[in-house]
């Protein structure tokens, strides 16, 4: 029995069946790629979101690093600051402690019994010092004859500790700017004492600095080592 051909509705109505299916897949379609298209935004956006917040992190762990850094020069310069502040005072304490011991030794030439004396003492230093058969003493121009006076004890005595004899001459060329004492040449040139009250007191500081700062400002926490 031969088969007959779909009417005009019957066409129609299946056409319209695959037009629907076709629809339906093409929505499914549709879907499908919204789905995945907001899946691949949201992690996109996520992968975005921690890229600017690790920025963000970065720089804001720079800034306060930086900032950290920077307040710790700070407060180092001001340490540094103060601590020299602190020095600067103690250095014009010492100065104003040695400034005082200069004023009084400044005096002590005007004491002519204490002032011969202190002459004949450093006198003698110089001889023993020196043990040369002549010597020349260097006094300002104004102690030239309370040396001369002076050196002659200090002779005698050095006869009496060493057994030698020794010759000397007095020159009134010590500066005037000095607070007193004397100078000594060995005649050979070759050994000099400087027992200027000056020089002395010099020596005095270098050797009790130590001593005087610790009395004063006490103990060094800093200073590992003494001598």
């Amino acid at each position: 029995m031969a088969s007959r051909g779909l009417s005009e509705e019957e066409a129609l109505t299946e056409m319209n069946k695959m037009v629907a299916f076709i629809k339906q897949e093409a929505q499914e379609k549709a879907r499908e790629i919204k789905v995945k298209a907001d899946e691949e935004f949201a992690i996109e956006k996520a992968r975005l979101v921690k890229s600017e917040q690790q920025a963000i992190d970065a720089q804001y762990d720079k800034k306060r690093k930086g900032a950290e850094v920077a307040q710790k020069i700070a407060q180092s310069n001001l340490t540094n600051k103060a601590r020299l502040r602190l020095l600067n005072r103690r250095e014009e304490h010492l100065q104003d402690l040695f400034g005082t011991a200069r004023n009084a030794i400044s005096t002590l030439s005007q004491d002519k019994a204490r002032y011969t004396k202190f002459l004949e003492d450093v006198i003698l230093q110089g001889f023993l010092q020196i043990l040369e058969p002549s010597a020349r003493v260097i006094a300002r121009p104004a102690d030239v004859e309370v040396a001369k006076a002076a050196g002659e004890a200090a002779k005698e005595k050095y006869k009496e500790i060493s057994g030698r004899v020794i010759e000397f001459e007095v020159v009134g060329q010590l500066s005037d700017d000095l607070a007193g004492g004397v100078k000594l040449i060995s005649g050979t040139n070759r050994i000099s004492v400087d027992n200027s009250l000056d020089e002395r007191l010099r020596l005095l500081e270098d050797r009790m600095l130590p001593e005087i700062r610790k009395d004063s400002f006490g103990i060094n926490e800093n200073r590992k080592f003494y001598t």
